[in-house]
């Protein structure tokens, strides 16, 4: 096994992704991302979730009748799967080789974990070609931004001082060792460029929401629905984008 497989194996063994999208604060995420896949599903579409993790996206929408092919590289997330649905396809590999599938075999992709975890730009833009080339129509690729991560860890949770030679000048992280990788606009924008994928739209997934976490958590239904309606319908404004735990590009060929 190499670094970067037992670093993410490590790391899934201790954290329950599942855990976090069933709290309230998590559901944001999910519900707000699966609203936006809706929108540009079609009747027996074929959908690749890259990096599926424990399935959250995956299940959903093979529970809707779509056909979906999960890839994942961390088997505890692949045991974890598979124990749900003995019948789903799942493939172990990494987001930048998909060399096992082939070209335009999907009409849509899912990649909203492989970001998070490539710390290159070249390995970046490797997992960004290699959607895009098995993919006729859209892929949804997520992000975890730089200035929430900072704002949380080095000042929210008061670590600044443990983290402080982590930190350029402008506030960019910038640690190699770290699992997570932290994205800024232009930096996702270069990306994409590079790619030559089009963007067709961008929203914040959460928001706010994980800045927010204990306070969502214990809200009443009432206030709830309307914090999700909120979140709905400013999840596309550009000024609060970058501040955005994370973000979802819906790009094209």
């Amino acid at each position: 096994m190499n670094d970067y497989k037992k670093k993410l194996t490590d790391f899934y063994n201790k954290f329950n992704e599942n855990k976090r999208l069933d709290r309230r604060h998590g559901q944001v995420e999910f519900l707000t991302s699966m609203k936006y896949i809706h929108e540009y599903l079609e009747k027996g579409d074929r959908i690749v979730d890259i990096g599926a993790g424990p399935g959250r996206y995956s299940l959903a929408l093979k529970e809707e009748g779509y056909d979906v092919t999960a890839v994942e590289l961390v088997r505890p997330n692949i045991g974890m799967l598979r124990a749900k649905d003995k019948e789903i396809r799942i493939i172990e590999a990494s987001a930048t080789d998909l060399s096992m599938l082939k070209d335009d075999e999907f009409d849509v992709a899912i990649m909203f974990g492989p970001m998070y975890h490539l710390y290159s730009k070249e390995e970046r833009l490797k997992a960004l070609l290699e959607a895009k080339r098995v993919t006729k129509r859209y892929v949804f690729v997520t992000y975890i931004m730089n200035e929430y991560a900072v704002i949380e860890y080095a000042f929210k949770d008061d670590n600044y001082k443990q983290i402080k030679d982590k930190l350029t000048e402008d506030f960019r992280i910038d640690d190699p060792d770290n699992i997570f990788f932290q994205s800024r606009i232009e930096e996702i924008d270069e990306l994409n460029e590079l790619a030559e994928m089009k963007l067709i739209r961008r929203f914040a997934s959460d928001g706010p929401s994980d800045y927010m976490r204990s306070t969502i958590n214990k809200m009443d239904d009432e206030t709830f629905e309307a914090y999700l309606d909120f979140h709905m319908k400013t999840c596309e404004r550009k000024e609060l984008l970058g501040a955005s735990s994370h973000i979802v590009d819906i790009l094209t060929k």
